[in-house]
Formats: structure tokens, sequence, C-alpha cells
């Protein structure tokens, strides 16, 4: 199963609306054949798995990350391919999470003679496709929250200059994230602070460029930014209110970038609507990287699933810097959100706390 998980690695932040699955078959022991789901549409990874096993013996045990699908989608059931296989005995690492189909892919072969074992390695599948999981019975996108820190506290200076708080490899690891995400979300602020182009830019091999999300509420992105530009191969989606887009959008459409009207609260865009919305787009996982007022928002509205804050060895001193998040927080010590399930990274002098939030 570790093997098939190793595999299931290769596939993240390119199968989505997919989950991640990697399998693998063995006969007397030894692995005759691997594979992995690549992307949606493409085989799915039972399928890979069975048709590089050529002309060879048959396997006799298929072990796979997810339950194997019973029903039609954009390819066949995998349990058809298993039976036709001959292999009869599957291990499972998680049932599918879906409701509607849980439990009937390893029903259906249970029927037919099948032996299914599953919940093997069950904790490491699931924390895989944690967006999925989300995704499947939420419908919302699963939201990683990034900020990257001075020792003091700040993510900018006053005067909102912000490049660079953390080193070059605490950046490749972002770009890393940027790779196997849906979207990259962040706020005016940062466009106007930043000029971000919000792009993937990997040292070794082609990245992948997420879907680029700017919340403008009043529509002020430039038209000369970096989001606007081409200087991508993924959209660029601004989210606006209905008057700022009555008024703006086609500035933005004959540069080819898109516009979303949202409900607003307060004189803000409303986030939980946005997210929502981001679902019914089939946006499975979504990376913000602030501002300050972003983030606070979706920590009051408890909309963050997972952090990523990296800790520099930087100092601005005073306090008059740019917080990680802004708008009325804890007004006790006993109110403040627990982070669990803490990891802890170095990359060089930098370092990275990883954790979820104790809702």
């Amino acid at each position: 199963m570790r093997l098939a998980l190793q595999d299931a690695r290769k596939g993240l932040g390119r199968t989505s609306p997919n989950p991640a699955v990697g399998a693998v078959i063995t006969r007397k022991g030894k692995v005759i054949a691997k594979g992995y789901h690549r992307r949606a549409g493409l085989p799915h990874a039972e399928v890979e798995a069975l048709s590089r096993l050529g002309n060879s013996f048959p396997g006799d045990t298929l072990y796979v990350t997810l339950e194997p699908c019973n029903h039609v989608g954009r390819t066949p059931p995998c349990t058809q391919a298993i039976l036709k296989s001959g292999i009869r005995r599957v291990v499972v690492g998680m049932k599918d999470p879906n409701p509607m189909v849980a439990g009937m892919g390893c029903e259906f072969l249970r029927e037919r003679g099948v032996e299914v074992l599953t919940g093997v390695l069950e904790s490491e599948c699931q924390k895989l496709n944690e967006d999925f999981l989300k995704f499947v019975t939420s419908k919302r996108p699963f939201i990683i929250a990034k900020s990257a820190l001075t020792m003091d506290g700040w993510i900018a200076t006053s005067s909102g200059q912000s490049k660079w708080v953390t080193n070059d490899k605490s950046r490749e690891f972002v770009h890393r994230l940027r790779d196997r995400i849906d979207a990259v979300m962040v706020g005016i602020g940062t466009i106007l602070a930043d000029d971000p182009s919000l792009t993937t830019r990997l040292k070794r091999g082609k990245g992948r460029d997420p879907l680029r999300i700017v919340v403008d509420t009043h529509m002020r992105t430039p038209i000369n930014a970096k989001v606007v530009k081409h200087n991508s191969s993924a959209d660029t989606l601004i989210v606006t209110s209905e008057r700022a887009a009555f008024e703006n959008q086609h500035r933005f459409q004959a540069k080819g970038v898109s516009t979303l009207t949202c409900p607003t609260r307060a004189g803000r865009i409303d986030l939980a609507a946005l997210m929502a919305r981001l679902g019914e787009m089939s946006v499975m996982s979504l990376l913000v990287e602030g501002g300050a007022s972003i983030i606070g928002t979706l920590l009051r509205e408890k909309l963050i699933d997972k952090f990523y804050i990296f800790k520099a060895p930087k100092l601005l001193g005073g306090d008059d810097g740019i917080p990680m998040a802004t708008g009325p927080g804890a007004k006790r010590m006993d109110e403040s959100l627990i982070l669990k399930e803490i990891k802890v990274r170095r990359f060089g002098d930098d370092i990275l706390i990883r954790g979820y939030p104790a809702y």
C-alpha cells in the first residue's frame, strides 16, 4: 500500500476533480505492475496497473489507495476490469467518501467472490486526498491559507512592502504548492501592493499554473497588472460586486479576463458565498496567499481547512507593520484558535509550521 501511495502522489494537482489514486498488483508477494491516475478522463489507477501486466502471469492481489469505482463516469467501472483480470483479492486503503457510492465497489466485488480488505493505511490515504474528501461531501473547495511572517509577526512593512519575507527555498516550496492546487486567491490589496503574477515557477521541471482569483469588490485591479496580462496559460478570474462588474468588466473581457459577481456583506465580497460558487465551478482546492483582510475574514468565518505559516529570522521592529490577519480577533487567550496535527520543517533559516484548525 505504501508503494501505491507513493505512485498516487505523482498525480497530485493533475487529477481534479478526481482524487489522486495509486495501485499495485502483486503475485505471490512480488510486485509485478503499478499504476496511478494521471488526469481526469484518463484510465484510473487500477486499469492502468492492469494494462501494464501485458502477457505476464496474472496477479493475485491488487492494492489500491481508494475503493474501486462501480459506476460509469468518464471511464468505465474499475470493478469490471478487476473481475475480468482474474484477481481474487483486493486491498483498499479507504472507501469512497462520496455518500452516493461509498462501499458499493467493495460490495460488488465481494458478491462475486473477490476477497476485499479495507482500511489499510487509511489515515495516510485520507490525508493524500483531503481536498477530495471535503469537496465530495460539502461541494466546497479545501482552503489552504499561506502566510509568511517576520519573527515579530508582520507580513509586510507599514508601506506594504513584503518582498521578500522568506528565502528562496521557502518560496520554491510555495511554487510546488501552486503546482498541486486548482486555484490561488489573493485580495485586491495584494495586487496593488505586490503586483504578483501568481504563476508556478519551479527550478526543476515544468510547473502547472493554477486558476488565478482576485477578490476585488470595487474592481480596482489595474488593467496592466501581471494577472491581467497573458503571461500564463491559466485563466484569471476577478471576483467583484454586481455594480462594479456592470461598470468595468468590459475592460477586462477585452484582455481575456473573466469576472464573477458575488453577493457582498458589509461592503465586501461574501467569501462563504464565493466558496459555494467555486465549488459549482469544480474548484476542489484553493490556496489563499493573502492579504490580511481576506485571511482575517476566512478565520472569523471558520472557512480555512489548513495553514502553512512561514517564520523568517527577520525583525521589522515597531508596531506599524501589516499583520497576518486584520479585523476583530479573540478577546481572550482561551478563545484563540488552536492548530492541531502540527508539523514543522526548516527551509534554510526559515521555519514552516503546518497545522489544521480545531474549530
